[in-house]
């Protein structure tokens, strides 16, 4: 197995290296040499391109290196293992963008191959019947994701070509000039001290890829309608009614419940039509019509408006763009992982494609120039810090998967498109999910878990969506947001009702999950519990996104207080364990540091 990645190519396309300086021109950058390419398979045979999350032809480095095989096959595998993590609105994006994905392949000669089942299993078939020589295959974070790969590399070796066994090349689209990730700054403001150099993006050079020598079935793509029959059919027999728990959001269920309504919510017979009620001209194409879709080049065109808010425009496409930001700007710079969240995702459009269109336009606005003192529009700042805050929780999650001093293994789960890190332990038993406290991570329970372990219980620790080492998104957060992210948790990883143990916010919050949803909770355990308890109180209060917006005066005090906290932080948390003082040790106090100073958004 090899890792393939690519440099900046300007010696290929000299059209984007001369329009897009890297910023180690910047003062105080250092200076890097190219980053190596992995690629030790000769361009030989067939190459099978597997597609995941990566689900374009503009900026691939596996599609431009695979073009050069005599023979190329790209598949995309409906695997439910995949599928299961995605929303119903992600699932039609999905649909979209794999139409589109088809139809820029086939004009370039080649096609999408569709398959469903699981997809090493599929892709093993697949290369013993083209005798494929290489597959290659997007690098992952994600634990079960990384499973599924290591599990097709396995696989492959029992496939017999001329050659000996297909090998497996893993790829990524390299942002920054990195050399090396187990030497990555501990935190977020320091590593944007580096001014490490980025990366350019890639354009595909051939007009025509090339083909497959025998005649194979390529697949019809499926309708939403199958999808989700698909999905249904594949479930485990524990998880079939879970599936309807994960599609009511906590905010319906509480004013159901708080309007003594109790009729069952049913979708619209009519949503498996989303396809084909696709408005002309509109990047909206979803039901709910609240995120970006589409292709490739749908994307590119609302990212460009998204860009240029503040100039208006005259074209009905992009004033529903400007219109969609002002209803999605929740707080400064939320409605760009709001709108294009999804499409980052799903990879219809690369993180540093983004970062390159955001900056060209800067320097459009800006007569070349960069200014040290910022970006001149909201929306560009906003776009910017979205895509390099995702690079760095996946770098970040890449480095603690290889070097973890806590002595457990450290996983990591996607939630609606954000990396969360969580760890597990023991083999067998009742299953116990620990969640921490405000300004925590799942490491506070480092003395717990062990023990529970070894009392014959599986636990699992998870660190909430804005802590510690999971990502921390521009998002208005809430109790009931993070409510639904300690449900589709115990859905999607647990596999089963759970025991739940919570301190601090985190009492709150699984006190919360326990009240909606409590066929997922076996026994509740409350720990210093934050929140109000008040007696015969029938529902809990919805906390609105309105509510959460914050003034410019609260920002201002917020950082204050940061600061303040920042400095007391030991003698604070000393205070929480007045007869076990040592319990505040070097190491919690230092991680606790590292994660306010990583793009702190609570």
């Amino acid at each position: 197995m090899a890792l393939l990645t690519f440099p900046l190519f300007s010696s290929h396309f000299p059209s984007f290296s001369s329009h897009f300086p890297s910023l180690s021109s910047f003062p105080n950058a250092p200076s890097f040499s190219s980053t190596r390419r992995y690629c030790l398979t000769k361009a030989t045979g067939t190459a099978i391109l597997w597609f995941k999350h990566d689900l374009r032809t503009d900026d691939h480095p596996a599609l431009l290196a695979a073009s050069t095989f005599p023979s190329l096959l790209p598949i995309y595998v409906f695997d439910h293992r995949i599928l299961s993590r995605f929303s119903d609105e992600t699932l039609e994006l999905l649909l979209l963008a794999l139409q589109d994905l088809r139809k820029a392949l086939k004009d370039r000669g080649s096609d999408l191959m569709i398959r469903f089942g699981n997809a090493d299993s599929v892709v093993q078939q697949l290369a013993t019947e083209v005798k494929a020589t290489c597959v290659f295959a997007e690098q992952e974070v994600e634990y079960e994701l990384r499973l599924i790969v290591d599990a097709l590399k396995q696989r492959l070796k029992s496939v017999a070509v001329p050659q000996g066994s297909p090998g497996i090349e893993l790829w990524q689209t390299p942002f920054y000039e990195v050399k090396d990730v187990q030497n990555l700054p501990a935190s977020y403001d320091e590593f944007k001290k580096r001014r490490f150099p980025v990366t350019t993006p890639l354009q595909l050079s051939v007009s025509t890829l090339p083909g497959v020598e025998i005649e194979l079935e390529w697949g019809v793509l499926p309708s939403y309608d199958d999808i989700k029959g698909f999905m249904s059919s594949s479930e485990r027999k524990s998880g079939e009614n879970w599936s309807l728990i994960r599609e009511v959001s906590a905010e319906t269920v509480l004013r159901r419940k708080a309007l003594e309504y109790g009729d069952r919510i049913e979708r619209s017979s009519s949503f498996g039509q989303t396809l084909s009620r696709e408005r002309s001209g509109s990047v909206f194409v979803t039901k709910e019509g609240n995120i970006v879709g589409g292709g490739t080049d749908s994307v590119l065109n609302a990212l460009a408006a998204y860009l240029r808010y503040l100039e208006g425009t005259a074209r009905d496409d992009w004033q529903e763009v400007h219109e969609r930001v002002r209803a999605s700007e929740s707080r400064d710079g939320a409605s760009f992982i709001g709108l294009f969240g999804p499409a980052l995702s799903l990879g219809i459009i690369s993180r540093r494609r983004v970062y390159y269109e955001a900056i060209k336009y800067e320097q459009e606005r800006n007569a070349g120039f960069l200014s040290p003192f910022g970006y001149s529009a909201a929306t560009i700042a906003a776009a910017v810090d979205a895509v390099c805050s995702k690079e760095w929780y996946w770098l970040l999650a890449l480095r603690n998967q290889k070097n973890n001093d806590t002595g457990y293994s450290t996983r990591i789960w996607k939630w609606k498109g954000f990396l969360i890190e969580y760890t597990v332990a023991g083999e067998d038993g009742p299953a116990v999910l620990l969640v921490h406290g405000f300004g925590a991570f799942w490491e506070h329970y480092r003395d717990n878990i062990r023990g529970l372990a070894e009392s014959r219980n599986r636990v699992w620790a998870i660190t909430i969506l804005g802590f510690g080492k999971s990502e921390k998104p521009n998002v208005v957060y809430t109790e009931l947001l993070w409510a639904e992210l300690l449900r589709d948790f115990i859905v999607a990883v647990v596999g089963e009702p759970v025991h739940i143990v919570g301190n601090s916010i985190g009492g709150y919050l699984v006190a919360i999950v326990a009240g909606i949803w409590s066929d997922l909770i076996k026994s509740l355990v409350l720990i210093n519990s934050a929140g109000n308890v008040i007696p015969s109180y029938s529902f809990i209060p919805l906390s609105r996104v309105q509510d959460r917006q914050t003034s410019g005066a609260s920002w201002l005090g917020s950082r204050i207080l940061l600061f303040y906290l920042r400095l007391r932080t030991q003698e604070l948390v000393k205070k929480c364990y007045p007869t076990r003082v040592e319990r505040a040790d070097d190491r919690l106090i230092n991680e606790m540091l590292r994660a306010v100073s990583s793009t702190f958004r609570i």
